[in-house]
């Protein structure tokens, strides 16, 4: 039974654990898109900055805020009144659509590199390493650990749209490597890279096996790092001296 103090919401959408910086405005704009003027829009939200963000987006768009429930599952609902057309989400849907990221990575002498990704800097080592002590992750382990990132950060999202509470998730990335004396040069032909990628994903969800594993492949399927592995990504490459 709905709250009779609740405002009657025409649309619904629910952001799990995104924050308004990872794309969930996108998502309540394009959820408010085909609403007329005056249009409500419930907003099921778990992440704790949504309290402070979505009010300020509110009032810099002219939308109007009407209230904010906490709601069962760790979950607040805010109910946002449409004030006017967004007549700039198509443009931002592309520019999100056809978004560049960037890396760059500075040689820092030996075998090492500094990598710079917005405010973030990093350590890398050689491409791939053998030895079990290094003062730098592998770039190959860098991958292998972008697609586990990747995979659980995207997993439990999934997870927290349906209301399922996760105690645990862990996921475990093996990569098998095609014949990695190419990149040694003992090999002068061959594939150096891998031959195929592993993944073990351990849950502890309130959740059926059935459901979870549904929820794994719809993750797989939207994962931006695994599915440049699946359908093979160009490089292309230029020198500047």
């Amino acid at each position: 039974m709905s709250d009779p103090t609740e405002p009657v919401a025409d649309a619904t959408c629910d952001g799990g654990d995104l924050d308004c910086g990872s794309g969930l405005l996108l998502i309540i704009r394009s959820a408010m898109a085909p609403l007329g003027a005056g249009g409500v829009l419930l907003v099921k939200s778990r992440e704790v900055s949504v309290r402070e963000d979505l009010p300020a987006w509110c009032r810099m768009v002219g939308h109007e805020l009407l209230t904010e429930h906490p709601a069962d599952g760790g979950y607040t609902h805010y109910w946002v009144k449409k004030r006017n057309e967004d007549t700039a989400l198509s443009g931002d849907l592309l520019k999100a659509k056809d978004h560049t990221w960037q890396a760059r990575v500075r040689w820092s002498g030996g075998m090492q590199a500094k990598v710079s990704v917005r405010n973030h800097s990093f350590a890398v080592g050689q491409p791939a390493s053998f030895d079990t002590e290094d003062a730098a992750p592998s770039a190959i382990e860098f991958l292998l650990a972008a697609v586990g990132g990747a995979l659980t950060t995207g997993l439990q999202w999934r997870l927290s749209q349906q209301q399922i509470a996760v105690q645990n998730l862990e996921v475990v990335v093996k990569g098998r490597s095609a014949d990695s004396l190419v990149f040694l040069g003992v090999h002068a032909e061959g594939n150096p890279g891998l031959q195929g990628v592993e993944v073990t994903v351990y849950l502890d969800a309130d959740v059926e096996p059935e459901r979870a594993t549904e929820l794994l492949h719809e993750t797989l399927r939207r994962c931006p790092v695994s599915q440049s592995l699946l359908r093979g990504t160009t490089v292309q490459t230029r020198l500047r001296t």
